[in-house]
C-alpha cells in the first residue's frame, strides 16, 4: 500500500463518478499515500483527504441547482459558467465548511495539476508547498478556457490542468509511485475527437498563444495517454476504475437525478472492484 498512488482524471460534473468511488474508499478507510488530481478530480480528492464523508455529494448534487453554482447568469455577469467565487470561497468557507485542519494534518502527499498560460506547460502544486492556499490551486486546476478566468498564483497565470496533463499517471511514476490506481470519468471506449473549433483557437487565445496549441492538440494528448495507460495495465502496474455503464452526464450538467446516478455508479463500481483492488494494492 505504501507504494501505490491514486491518479484522478477531471471531467467537470462527470467528476461525480470519482466522488462516488472516493466515498466508498472513505467508508472502507482506504487512503493512498500519494494522490494526484486534475480539475474535478483534484476537487473530489480534497474532500477525500479531509475525510469528510458525504461532503462531495452535498456540494455537487445538493447545491448544483443554485444559480450561483452553474448558470448562464454567471457568464453574463462574470464571464464564467461555473461560479468560481461561490465554489472556491463561499461553499468551503461558509456553506459546507472544508476541514482544513484534518487535511493539513494528514500524512498523504497531494499534488494538484494546473497549466501555465505563458509556457503551456504543466505545473504541479504539492501539498507541502501550497499549504493553506489549497483553494486557490484547486480553482486554477478547474478553470476551463473560455468559461472561467485565469487564476494568478505565485506570479503564474494558470488554467485547467487537463489541458497539459489530463491523466497524470506519468507524474505519479516520476514521483516514485510505480504502481497506481486510476479513476477515470469516461467509459473505456471513449476517445476524444479533434474540436470543430480548432482552426479559430489561435484567434480565441491571442492573449495566451501557448494555450491555443494545447486546445488544438488536446485530443491527441488524451488519446496518447489512454494508449500509455493500456500498455501499463498489461505490465500489471495500473488498476483502472471507470464507469461500467453509460450515464449521460455532460461536463456541464445541472440535472440532479443524473448526477446522483453517476455518484451511485461510482460507489457501486468501487464496491464491486474492492476485493480485486485490494489484491492489486497488496501484491
Amino acid at each position: 500500500m505504501d507504494q501505490t498512488g491514486l491518479v484522478l482524471e477531471g471531467g467537470g460534473m462527470r467528476g461525480l463518478y470519482t466522488a462516488g468511488v472516493l466515498e466508498y474508499f472513505m467508508e472502507q478507510d482506504l487512503y493512498f499515500p500519494y494522490v494526484i488530481g486534475v480539475s474535478a478530480g483534484a476537487c473530489m480528492a480534497a474532500t477525500y483527504l479531509s475525510r469528510q464523508k458525504g461532503r462531495n455529494k452535498k456540494v455537487n448534487v445538493d447545491l448544483v441547482s443554485d444559480p450561483r453554482f452553474l448558470s448562464f447568469r454567471n457568464y453574463i455577469a462574470r464571464r464564467e459558467i461555473f461560479g468560481m467565487d461561490f465554489l472556491f470561497d463561499l461553499i468551503p468557507n461558509q456553506i459546507v465548511p472544508y476541514d482544513f485542519h484534518t487535511y493539513l494534518e494528514g500524512k498523504e502527499q497531494f499534488v494538484v495539476v494546473a497549466t501555465d498560460c505563458h509556457t503551456g506547460k504543466s505545473t504541479y502544486y504539492h501539498k507541502k508547498e501550497v499549504g493553506s492556499d489549497l483553494l486557490t490551486v484547486l480553482r486554477a486546476s478547474s478553470s476551463l478556457p473560455f468559461i472561467a478566468r485565469t487564476v494568478t498564483y505565485n506570479g503564474s497565470e494558470l488554467l485547467d490542468g487537463g489541458l497539459s496533463d489530463p491523466i497524470p499517471v506519468k507524474k505519479a511514476q516520476q514521483d516514485g509511485f510505480k504502481k497506481n490506481v486510476i479513476i477515470m470519468t469516461k467509459e473505456a471506449r471513449d476517445r476524444l475527437q479533434r474540436s470543430k473549433w480548432s482552426r479559430v483557437m489561435p484567434v480565441m487565445c491571442r492573449k495566451y498563444p501557448k494555450v491555443a496549441p494545447l486546445l488544438q492538440e488536446r485530443y491527441k494528448l488524451y488519446n496518447d495517454t489512454l494508449r500509455y495507460i493500456e500498455s501499463e495495465k498489461k505490465k500489471g502496474s495500473l488498476y483502472v476504475l471507470q464507469p461500467s455503464k453509460d450515464i449521460a452526464v455532460k461536463r456541464i450538467e445541472r440535472e440532479q437525478s443524473k448526477l446522483l446516478a453517476l455518484f451511485d455508479l461510482g460507489y457501486d463500481d468501487a464496491k464491486h472492484h474492492y476485493d480485486q483492488l485490494k489484491e492489486f494494492i497488496e501484491k
